[in-house]
């Protein structure tokens, strides 16, 4: 109460809010998702944030005061988030003193000249605030609350619009909230005009013809700061490489070897030796220290953007296989990457199909009748994508028929059950392989008419925590799964995050590299994805995810062929669905096996990559103990070769605000 009361105080005493009300439109691969609108009510401001693309997506409705040098004194923030949990969040300064409750924390704390809140869970108009308040201090760098630095770079300027709405725009670049930068076009006022990304951008209303323009410049820019730290992390050696003093993983016996030499020229392993075979001259010396070196791992389930691609690779992750993209995005993307511009895996591409509904997802290709399915499984593969995904939104009743012209064409199918269906209909349709487990679960415990295409997908789950997986039903699945030989990428640690995850609780599957994370993203694992508040929804969601687990596990032990992938952007969150891997039943050797030779044999391509080999693609990395007894070495990274380039992570690391995890070996000669 008391602080309600304060928070009424501060929005009555400061000062008055900006006059205009201001509107944006959310268009997301060109289709129009959602709204901001921002009005000014009574010297506040007040927010409305709406976003439904692929059946989810946050609501969220806010009210904030500013002070005369624009930063916030006064700001409430509630509704949910994308997946559903709750948003009850809120911040009050007066004068030396701050105060702020999130889903992750409450906390206090006395502040000396301006710092600036952010929003856990605000909408993308706050990225404008937060850039204004920033334009007027001096070196643009303002420490933030909870914790962290927010800094402001100016970049060129551009006109949008036409005729008489025609105005000049200036790019600015955020820094410090995640990851990556933010890039946001801020008018000659300095109000937010939009915020862009390469797939979607928040817009002016009225300008939303800009948004193909917008999106390319996003991609310019997001290629040219990873253009920029290739060339600043990207050691390419003229000469040989000796990696010496290391043990090697063998991922066809699983088993390490004794000591030795790996040697490599160009992208190519030119020899794996004796630890005591002399060097020649001119090589390049890298000493391994006794530690082991492992082939490039796979991430199976990738929806793939630049601000991923050199995470990835230093988190061991080689090569990729995504699983649908924006097929223009993915292309330019693509092509930056194997020319060496931009540090990546190697992609092999999945053809994403959906179906036209109130629904869909607005990746790939859009169809609206079986025929146009068709034509879009032609045109994938008259483009060399090694299968189609079929996904919610799609008309069971056209699955069939788009599995056998794959299948007829040299592609593999696999994707989601989509709406009104089962895993049972689309075994029997020809799918080679089911992805993610909620998938296949579902239709244990959902009825004929209710809609997946919404959030019921996955809020369904707790359903699962009294399923007798012992059940007709279960076991029909179970058996003609097996009996089809279909794979099954569970993407397990999607589905932790989901079922598992508390406010203010640090995940069980990010404690290890907690401490290494920046403030902002530290924050950001510590909100709940999914709405726990009614009674008993914590337990049955935990008893769900044993339920998974237990699936999971007994299709190990029946012999279906698991594929590990995360939907979660790979890089460091790929080491945890390895990890959980082994929870459910492979030993560190099989799981590493898994990740790198049966999934280049998957995809056809055992013959370059998989294993380190005289003649294979230099495609490896280092750790410094043993990852067969610990797959915790994975997070320990000291070292990955990729294409024959070398990347030390400790190097990468903190142009991220990471904290690295492991050193840089010593590197001697040429």
């Amino acid at each position: 109460m008391r602080a309600n009361l304060l928070l009424s105080a501060l929005l009555l005493s400061a000062q008055p809010a900006p006059a205009a009300d201001q509107s944006y439109t959310v268009v997301t691969g060109g289709n129009r998702v959602g709204h901001v609108k921002v009005a000014a009510e009574g010297g506040a401001l007040r927010i409305e944030y709406d976003v439904k693309n692929n059946g989810r997506g946050p609501t969220i409705a806010e009210t904030l005061r500013l002070d005369a040098d624009g930063l916030p004194v006064a700001w409430t923030i509630t509704g949910n988030t994308t997946f559903g949990s709750k948003v009850d969040e809120s911040f009050e300064r007066r004068g030396g003193h701050a105060r702020w409750k999130d889903s992750a924390s409450e906390g206090k704390a006395r502040v000396q000249g301006p710092h600036v809140y952010v929003g856990q869970s605000a909408s993308p108009w706050a990225l404008g605030l937060y850039a204004r308040a920033l334009r007027g201090d001096a070196d643009r760098r303002l420490p933030a609350l909870p914790g962290g630095e927010l800094m402001l770079t100016e970049g060129e300027s551009l006109e949008v619009g036409a005729d008489d709405a025609r105005i000049v725009v200036r790019v600015n670049v955020l820094s410090g909230l995640n990851l990556d930068p933010s890039y946001l076009l801020l008018d000659e006022s300095g109000e937010l005009f939009a915020v862009l990304s390469p797939r979607s951008t928040v817009v002016r209303a009225g300008y939303e013809a800009e948004d193909e323009r917008l999106r390319e410049l996003a991609a310019r820019l997001s290629r040219a700061r990873h253009e920029d730290l290739q060339r600043r992390t990207a050691r390419r050696f003229d000469g040989p490489v000796r990696v010496r003093n290391v043990r090697i993983f063998d991922s066809a016996s699983m088993s390490l070897t004794g000591p030795h030499s790996v040697v490599f020229r160009g992208n190519r392993i030119s020899g794996v030796q004796p630890a005591d075979a002399p060097a020649t001259p001119g090589e390049v010396s890298i000493d391994g220290e006794g530690g082991t070196l492992v082939p490039g791992l796979y991430e199976m389930h990738a929806h793939t953007g630049q601000a991923g691609t050199l995470l990835n690779v230093v988190a061991g992750v080689t090569s990729s296989r995504d699983m649908g993209n924006d097929n223009t995005v993915l292309d330019a993307l693509v092509q930056s990457i194997e020319a060496g511009r931009v540090a990546g895996p190697r992609i092999a591409r999945s053809g994403f199909i959906e179906g036209r509904s109130p629904f869909n997802s607005n990746n790939g290709i859009l169809v609206g009748s079986e025929a146009e399915a068709l034509d879009a499984v032609r045109w994938y593969a008259a483009r060399g994508f090694h299968q189609v995904k079929l996904y919610n939104s799609m008309n069971p009743r056209w699955s069939a028929a788009a599995v056998a012209e794959a299948h007829r064409l040299g592609l593999r199918a696999t994707g989601h059950v989509p709406a009104f269906s089962s895993a049972d209909a689309m075994i029997d349709a020809g799918y080679d392989e089911l992805t993610h487990i909620n998938q296949i679960m579902l239709g244990w415990v959902l009825g004929p008419e209710e809609d997946t295409r919404t959030l019921l997908r996955l809020t369904a789950l707790r359903r699962l925590a009294t399923l007798d997986l012992q059940s007709p039903r279960v076991r029909r699945t179970m058996d003609r799964i097996v009996e089809r030989k279909v794979a099954v990428e569970p993407t397990i640690a999607i589905h932790e995050n989901l079922l598992l995850n508390q406010p203010g609780e640090i995940p069980r599957g990010v404690t290890d590299i907690f401490p290494n994370m920046p403030p902002e993203w530290q924050r950001g694992v510590r909100q709940a994805w999914t709405d726990m508040s009614a009674p008993g929804d914590r337990e049955a969601y935990a008893g769900a995810w044993e339920k998974l687990l237990a699936t999971v596990r007994e299709m190990r032990e029946r012999g279906v062929f698991l594929i590990p992938g995360t939907d979660l952007g790979g890089g460091l969150a790929y080491h945890r669905e390895l990890m959980l891997f082994g929870e459910v039943g492979f030993t560190p050797a099989q799981v590493l096996r898994r990740a790198t030779l049966d999934m280049a044999a998957y995809l056809g391509q055992d013959q370059d990559l998989g294993s380190i080999a005289r003649g294979k693609l230099a495609d490896f990395f280092l750790v410094p103990g043993d990852p067969t007894a610990d797959l915790g070495q994975l997070r320990r990274i000291r070292m990955v070769v990729r294409d024959g380039v070398v990347y030390f992570p400790a190097e990468v690391y903190p142009h991220f605000g990471i904290r690295p995890f492991a050193d840089v070996p010593t590197v001697a000669g040429p």
